[in-house]
């Protein structure tokens, strides 16, 4: 089955690159094939190219542009940012708060940081997803070096309020990093409105290629934070990301960041129309649920329950519509979703749940017919297990 007979809705795993971000990607893998590093003229104008496109994301996220370094993607920048920090600042204090909720990059790296000698506390949210900021006041010491809160949850799209939780880790005297990388390109961030110190994001999660992002990291007093660089070998972007940097990658991150920005207005009303007529249509389903809260989420996401379905093999039979169930593969066994258990879902519960997320590339139509095959087929895989 081809992709154009697919109805996509899984673009919290990926989306696909917008045209017009292709567009402006093309030149820089023919005819501008220079090395950014390179100091002859092909090289100088790859670089300069570079340079724009750095400063049109800084200033569309409202930042500096020195503030940014591009990655890999989130994945590294969560690296870069718990671990360099932690490493070069572990005379502050060694202990790190964090959110039962977070992605596995945050929460694996986390892992990797209490195994060296930090002391990490992470909080549980409400049965919604949000996190009580008290508990956050209650879990602040005068030692603790390091907050990591995402800005959107990846499987239930719930919104942190990320400025009230800057300002207490601040009260505190401590940094704060923020997972946004289901956030960046779908809702407006002002970086210098909210102030939190570090922030990641990937261009393939708002119609930009895969395999490049950004991590920003504020500077203070015309100095940026500091973090010791996890990865060696040339002293790239001012020696916090050694490698030859992805020059096609980059032009495309800022031109979907522009795209998405400029229509960010009517996207977010219009994707929240049809999210809603997708979840109205699927709650008609007996015993349906959504996981999380309804009023605090991102636009484009929703998480349902469907009591008596497996959506491990929903999700892997499905051929009409793409979507997830937000569990982990790992040899063969399959766990529940560490976000559905956070928020007090049984197993049974966890793996009865789908995944949707939309973007702005689709429509009512596919959204309709999506509904009916989905209600269709679920309906027929619950009455197998009935």
């Amino acid at each position: 089955m081809s992709s154009s007979e697919i109805i996509y809705l899984d673009n919290n795993a990926t989306t696909r690159v917008d045209p017009r971000v292709l567009e402006a990607m093309l030149p820089f893998l023919t005819n501008f094939y220079g090395n950014a590093s390179s100091t002859h003229s092909l090289g100088k104008e790859v670089n300069k190219q570079v340079k724009n496109s750095r400063e049109l994301i800084a200033d569309l996220l409202n930042c500096d542009p020195l503030e940014l370094t591009f990655t890999s993607g989130s994945t590294e920048s969560i690296n870069l940012a718990l671990t360099g920090y932690a490493l070069n600042n572990q005379h502050k204090g060694k202990h790190i708060v964090s959110v039962k909720t977070e992605h596995k990059a945050v929460l694996d790296t986390l892992i990797y940081l209490e195994s060296i000698g930090f002391e990490v506390t992470l909080l549980e949210t409400r049965s919604d997803g949000m996190l009580d900021l008290q508990s956050l006041r209650n879990a602040m010491r005068k030692d603790t070096l390091l907050v990591s809160v995402m800005w959107s949850n990846n499987e239930i799209g719930t919104l942190h309020p990320i400025k009230e939780i800057t300002n207490i880790v601040h009260e505190y005297g401590a940094v704060i990093f923020c997972d946004a990388t289901q956030a960046v390109g779908k809702i407006s961030i002002e970086l210098r409105d909210v102030s939190v110190d570090m922030l990641c994001f990937s261009a393939h999660k708002f119609h930009g290629p895969k395999g490049v992002g950004a991590l920003f990291a504020k500077m203070t007093k015309g100095k940026r934070k500091i973090l010791q660089p996890i990865q060696f070998g040339g002293g790239h972007e001012n020696g916090l990301r050694s490698g030859t940097l992805n020059t096609p990658g980059i032009i495309g991150m800022a031109k979907a960041l522009e795209l998405s920005h400029a229509e960010m207005s009517n996207d977010i009303s219009r994707v929240r129309l049809l999210r809603d007529l997708l979840e109205e249509e699927l709650l008609k389903i007996p015993s349906a649920f959504v996981n999380g809260s309804r009023s605090m989420r991102i636009q484009n996401t929703t998480n349902i329950c469907f009591p008596g379905l497996d959506a491990n093999v929903f999700v892997e039979k499905s051929n009409r519509v793409a979507v997830s169930n937000g569990s982990a593969c790992s040899s063969a066994i399959i766990e529940p979703s560490h976000v559905l258990k956070a928020l007090g879902l049984s197993d049974e519960q966890s793996n009865a749940s789908i995944r949707f997320s939309l973007s702005r590339l689709n429509i009512e139509e596919e959204i309709k017919n999506a509904a009916q095959v989905l209600k269709d087929s679920i309906g027929r895989e619950i009455m197998k297990y009935a």
